[in-house]
């Protein structure tokens, strides 16, 4: 019998009771992309971008120019006070090329394709007003598409993630390696670009798979052996680190399961997220909450799917989505537990349920923390089933609802059934006023 939590028919905290299913996508969509309040980009590995209005589900444009499938997409707004805001989108592709697009007009603006491998990620500095490709190099641009400089031949692996820092530097994923790299400007004012490597970190042991900035102070990777560490953005020096996700020593109130090997992907962090307080994993099946000042997890959901969480996001309230390989979205609260009494517990996992058995004073220490500390728990409020294959990502548009996109080549937006049916009797009452077919009896 599966240990993953089921919630029946009636989902009175999930908002989500109608869908639109959007079609135009002849393979796996893999990639959603915000282009203002009401408008989003899909894409994926039929090398497609559809844009769509995230309000009625209409399909805006229908982008061709790539060749093969899309690798990264990133939004690309203009940041000139003196002209109208251009919404602008980077797509890069397998084919070896990097498109700009026009979300206004749909079309082409520009085209680059003087790169020597794919392009595996796009990040804007919207600061510097540039924008980088990371492939087998790093390479900075500007909104002209020039190539303002670019790093030698890192790896045949690749940069996989990129994250901005302060003091104009990024960090870039290149396998197990984390490297910082400087950006440097002229002083004179002319175009002159460099971007040096100053430090290379080698503390994880296996790929880093997510990297993610929480702050101007902070930022966090995870690796594919389940490893999260916490860095400085300033020093880029590591402030703490977890990787016993997978141990069920460490809670005590999750039923143990017997497994004769932990395979890697059970404890893989696929996809990170954050707030200012804390740190949202997906590991394995299962969905993590970290607490950057406490340094530990503070809840779990070992078993969150029945494979592979892809996406986890945090709403403003306290809610979490998460997606997943099965083909299922949840929504996920996180709340306080009641607390029992403290009793001695297991040493390690960043002294969560306690704090060793040095001596008596430090056991007595621990009980005290433990009662003095809240513990928080995932409750499943909601499940959202319409897809058929692997839930890739999603896109939260607050009222305007969620947009999912999958494997089974669909985007589905996911609405709000009583807000929708209220705006629907209001269009029916305008339209009855204005026909004159409403008589208003005093």
């Amino acid at each position: 019998k599966s240990s993953v939590q089921t919630i029946g028919e009636e989902q009175i905290q999930n908002p989500y009771t109608e869908l639109l299913v959007l079609k135009g996508h002849q393979d796996i969509v893999r990639f959603l992309v915000q282009i203002d309040d009401c408008r989003f980009a899909s894409a994926g590995d039929d090398g497609i971008i559809f844009l769509w209005n995230a309000q009625t589900g209409e399909k805006l444009f229908e982008l061709r120019g790539h060749t093969h499938k899309i690798t990264a997409i990133a939004p690309f707004s203009s940041s000139d006070a003196s002209e109208e805001k251009k919404h602008l989108i980077l797509t890069a592709s397998a084919d070896r090329t990097v498109i700009v697009w026009d979300c206004t007009s749909g079309r082409q603006v520009q085209k680059v394709s003087c790169f020597h491998s794919t392009v595996k990620c796009l990040t804007v500095l919207q600061r510097l007003d540039v924008w980088l490709s990371g492939g087998n190099d790093l390479c900075v641009w500007n909104r002209k598409l020039d190539l303002l400089c670019k790093t030698s031949h890192l790896t045949d692996a690749g940069i996989s993630a990129l994250v901005e820092l302060p003091k104009n530097c990024v960090a870039a994923a290149v396998g197990k390696e984390l490297i910082i790299f400087r950006l440097i400007t002229s002083d004179d004012g002319s175009e002159g670009w460099n971007v040096l490597e100053v430090k290379r970190l080698v503390d994880h042991q296996d790929n880093i798979l997510s990297l993610v900035s929480v702050n101007d102070l902070t930022f966090v990777t995870g690796s594919h052996v389940g490893e999260l560490i916490v860095w400085d953005a300033l020093d880029w020096t590591k402030q703490a680190s977890e990787c016993n996700f997978w141990d069920s020593s460490v809670h005590p109130d999750v039923q143990p399961e017997i497994k004769l090997s932990q395979s890697p992907n059970e404890t893989s962090v696929q996809h990170l997220t954050s707030d200012e307080e804390c740190v949202f994993a997906a590991v394995g099946k299962g969905i993590y909450v970290y607490n950057l000042q406490m340094k530990r997890v503070i809840a779990c959901q070992r078993t969150a799917h029945e494979s592979s969480v892809l996406h986890i996001e945090k709403l403003p309230n306290r809610q979490l989505i998460s997606c997943s390989e099965d083909g299922s979205v949840r929504i996920w609260e996180l709340r306080e537990k009641q607390q029992l009494p403290a009793e001695p517990v297991p040493t390690g996992f960043f002294n969560m349920w306690g704090f060793g058995r040095a001596n008596k004073q430090a056991n007595q220490a621990a009980k005290k923390t433990q009662e003095n500390t809240p513990v928080y728990f995932l409750e499943l409020v909601g499940d959202l089933i319409g897809h058929s294959s692997a839930v890739q990502m999603f896109l939260y548009f607050g009222e305007l609802g969620l947009a999912t996109c999958s494997a089974d080549h669909l985007v589905i937006l996911w609405k709000d059934g009583e807000r929708e049916s209220r705006l629907r009797s209001l269009t029916l009452f305008q339209k009855l006023a204005q026909n004159g077919d409403l008589q208003v009896k005093f």
